[in-house]
């Protein structure tokens, strides 16, 4: 009998111990870690009126890897170049898993939007920007319209009133006394719908709103036409590359000179290249993946990040830190404009 029960004993400790490892290995607790992740070819995801960029060479779309930590991932990070500890809150804010993926889904599909228009335009074809109202980007927990509208939501008027950008909105709306009703149109999975609630009064601005975060929703139309499977793939950092890919696709061009090219960047439909976060991974995602170039975002840092950051750099300093970090033969180029990074391939020899 005593000999059964060590025999049991030593079962159970076992167990236990597995499952303490298991925990240890797999259970995930409240921090994300993000990394560098790949680099892969754009004409992988767009087609241009069906067909496939032929031409030798690769715009490389580059993205960061961002994962949920276990206790043993948590740990061994801070022992991984280029990786960061992000918490729940800070990836997330007041979104679950399921809204920050709608949004990071509507920032690719923006950034596709904004790369077909301005690669076209500079292209000298036809093309079109249509303004179709707001995207819901997020729903403040006092909002009277919780649980009324739902990220991803289009508004297309308030009131009755239609605006031409979310910005006009806000500025209209901020006139507005806290306590006032009013009827918000909007389009949920493609089908009108109202919905009526009343201002608030938004506290970290002083002064009153609906308590919704808002961004531009447009249309792009051309006789060209553009398809992007981007699915899995969220935020706007490959406008920059995605133009480049377009207008060398429906120019004939031959900017890359049959060599892979990689870079990051929003794009905006003036033609400006935004700044985007994690730049020093995707570094290290394009020199793993053999790119001779990066374009890099080079605007000035403003007085306000400053302010909050005496340190604070631009997007093409953290990108030639992170260079000169790796020692990659990679050259890092600035880029303040689409205009800029055509410019440097045109002049440009690639070895």
């Amino acid at each position: 009998m005593a000999k059964n029960k060590k025999i049991r004993t030593k079962i159970m400790l076992i167990f236990a111990a597995i499952v303490l490892l298991q925990a240890f290995l797999f259970m995930p607790v409240p921090y994300y870690l993000e990394m560098p992740g790949s680099a892969e070819s754009i004409s992988d995801y767009i087609k241009i009126d069906g067909k496939k960029d032929k031409q030798k060479g690769k715009y490389m779309l580059v993205y960061v890897s961002i994962c949920q930590a276990s206790p043993a991932s948590f740990l061994a990070s801070f022992f991984m170049p280029f990786t960061d500890r992000l918490s729940k809150s800070e990836l997330l804010g007041d979104s679950n898993a399921k809204e920050y993926d709608m949004v990071q889904q509507y920032y690719m599909d923006d950034a596709v939007n904004e790369a077909q228009y301005v690669a076209l335009k500079k292209a000298g074809k036809q093309v079109s920007r249509k303004y179709v109202g707001m995207y819901v980007m997020s729903v403040a927990k006092n909002s009277n319209f919780k649980n009324k509208l739902q990220i991803g939501d289009v508004v297309t008027a308030i009131d009755g009133k239609h605006y031409n950008s979310s910005q006009e909105f806000i500025k209209l709306i901020s006139k507005y006394r806290s306590g006032k009703e009013i009827t918000v149109t909007y389009l949920h999975n493609g089908k009108p719908k109202q919905a009526k609630g009343q201002t608030i009064m938004l506290d970290s601005v002083h002064r009153a709103g609906i308590g919704i975060t808002l961004a531009d929703r447009t249309e792009v139309s051309s006789p060209i036409k553009v398809y992007a499977d981007m699915e899995g793939i969220g935020g706007p950092s490959a406008g920059l590359m995605m133009t480049l890919a377009i207008y060398q696709q429906v120019t004939g061009l031959n900017l890359r000179q049959g060599q892979k090219i990689a870079g990051t960047g929003t794009m905006n439909s003036d033609g400006s290249v935004g700044d985007i976060g994690g730049i020093d991974k995707k570094v290290v995602s394009s020199s793993k993946a053999g790119a001779k170039i990066f374009f890099a975002p080079n605007n000035p840092v403003s007085k306000a990040e400053k302010e909050y950051d005496k340190n604070a750099k631009t997007n093409y300093q953290e990108a030639v830190a992170a260079a000169k970090k790796i020692k990659t033969k990679m050259k890092i180029v600035p880029v303040r404009t689409f205009d800029d990074a055509v410019r440097y391939l045109e002049k440009n020899k690639i070895n």
